[in-house]
């Protein structure tokens, strides 16, 4: 098949940990042909989409991992797989590239489904799942929030559309910068906060659990470094090796049906503790980290449901 990439600059990935790399690399070991773009270079040109990229090759040499052939202008179309992998801030940017993507989708597979992408963000699909999901409250009115934090004393406070752990804080009972963060966030973004009720269990872990079209297929546990309330990867956390509990399973089970049915083939859910706290559909992670630690070619079960999908 030829498959293309809408991604971040390829150069720039770390090819022991970049989930898109891992699932390039499987492409081309199963025959497929490779075409990278940037998410700017993707347009609609008078009822076509169109983007100019590259043809390239993969191989684990860092810093030389992406061989690129010369830039040319492709109609999408002629394509059969268009992965989404680019990183969020979720914006009206992102957001562009989804509706001009369903022009394609299904005729040619986008995935994960790129208006499902667009109506089920990270932090808003698991409000379709309060009892599985931390006291939660998303606002950008202070005395909501102010409501909530006085309420739940400890919280964790972080933009709604961001990624990576950036701009997370925990406040606790003590904290007196609430109002400050406020004023911080909405001085630069429209958009609203969300916070949550803290869950002390991200001591011991946040657990990062991969599902393949709606089935589990194992879970990564990310440790927060010495005194940092945060466990993604991006900002120091630490994985480690983790089995699947009764709870993670009951967890996927309920929502695992919804994600194959909206065509979210690889999706990434964290939990703490008892809780679901996110489901990642944008771009998630942490292929190559379970595939080390469980044994398991996690990027074969994703491209062999891609491809039944497409006979």
């Amino acid at each position: 098949m030829k498959i293309a990439f809408q991604m971040d600059p390829i150069g720039a990935v770390n090819i022991d940990a970049d989930s898109s790399f891992r699932i390039a690399e499987e492409a081309q070991a199963r025959g497929h042909s490779l075409f990278y773009y940037a998410p700017d270079k993707l347009a609609y040109e008078e009822g076509r989409v169109t983007a100019r990229g590259h043809d390239f090759t993969v191989q684990r040499v860092q810093g030389d991992h992406a061989l690129l052939g010369p830039e040319r202008h492709v109609d999408l179309s002629e394509m059969d797989v268009i992965w989404l992998r680019q990183d969020p801030p979720f914006d009206m940017n992102y957001i562009t590239t989804t509706h001009i993507l369903d022009r394609l989708h299904p005729e040619t597979l986008v995935v994960n489904d790129p208006f499902w992408v667009r109506n089920y963000p990270e932090k808003l699909l698991v409000l379709d799942f309060p009892d599985l999901t931390p006291p939660t409250t998303i606002a950008r009115d202070l005395d909501t929030i102010k409501a909530f934090k006085a309420k739940h004393q400890d919280v964790i406070l972080k933009p709604l559309y961001g990624n990576g752990g950036a701009g997370v804080f925990r406040l606790d009972a003590n904290d007196r910068n609430l109002t400050s963060l406020h004023e911080l966030f909405t001085g630069f973004s429209r958009e609203p906060l969300i916070v949550q009720k803290f869950l002390p269990d991200v001591s011991n872990g946040d657990k990062r659990v991969i599902l393949v079209d709606g089935e589990a297929v194992g879970a990564i546990n990310r440790v927060p470094a010495k005194g940092e309330t945060r466990s993604n990867m991006h900002v120091g956390g630490r994985p480690e090796k983790i089995g699947l509990t009764e709870r993670d399973l009951e967890i996927c089970a309920r929502i695992g049906p919804l994600l194959r049915e909206k065509g979210q083939v690889f999706v990434g859910i964290d939990v703490i503790g008892d809780y679901l706290t996110e489901i990642n559909v944008t771009s998630p992670t942490g292929i190559q980290e379970l595939e080390r630690f469980d044994g398991v070619n996690i990027a074969e079960k994703i491209w062999q449901a891609i491809e039944n999908k497409r006979k």
